[in-house]
């Protein structure tokens, strides 16, 4: 294969992996903002707290979606781990996130409902990226070239059909 196509690879590779990371963190946000605005109209826990408590369910949801779906295919060797990985970007993540809210918020005095989702919402954006970056290097790890190969050797292998069985007429 040549350069280019090993770029294009490479890169239709990485695009199919934002595009789910993508498709994952969209309904994260659903969840994330779902469950905060129902904490914020039925409760009287603060803003910043009640969109702490979203962003946590929803880093359960993502952490689900990621493992079995975005990144079924990556290393599933050390899960407490990944899972120990996972949490601590999370949170960092949460950090970045509740922060916006926060100075909007107690800095800004911008508290208003749309004020705190458009503010939440934007919090969400900017620790994406970090979590992209930090999920896909550090949490989900692609398999090395040479393991992966091999697994998919043992797949190729439990698919075909055994060589035992001669293909025919089934006896009567």
């Amino acid at each position: 294969m040549s350069e280019r196509g090993a770029l294009r690879a490479r890169l239709d590779l990485l695009s199919r992996e934002v595009a789910k990371f993508g498709a994952v963190g969209a309904l994260g946000l659903v969840v994330n903002i779902a469950v905060s605005n129902l904490i914020w109209r039925t409760t009287d826990i603060p803003v910043v707290r009640a969109g702490l408590m979203g962003t946590a369910v929803a880093i359960l949801f993502n952490y689900v979606g990621f493992r079995y779906w975005t990144y079924r295919d990556r290393d599933k060797t050390g899960r407490t781990r990944e899972l120990t990985l996972f949490l601590l970007f999370s949170a960092v993540g949460a950090v970045i996130e509740t922060g916006v809210l926060y100075v909007a918020t107690y800095g800004f005095g911008w508290n208003s409902p749309v004020q705190s989702n458009v503010f939440k919402i934007l919090g969400i954006g900017i620790a994406t990226l970090f979590r992209f970056w930090s999920y896909r290097t550090w949490v989900f790890r692609a398999l090395p070239a040479e393991e992966a190969a091999r697994d998919a050797g043992r797949f190729l292998e439990q698919r075909r059909p055994s060589d035992e069985v001669a293909p025919g007429p089934v006896p009567r």
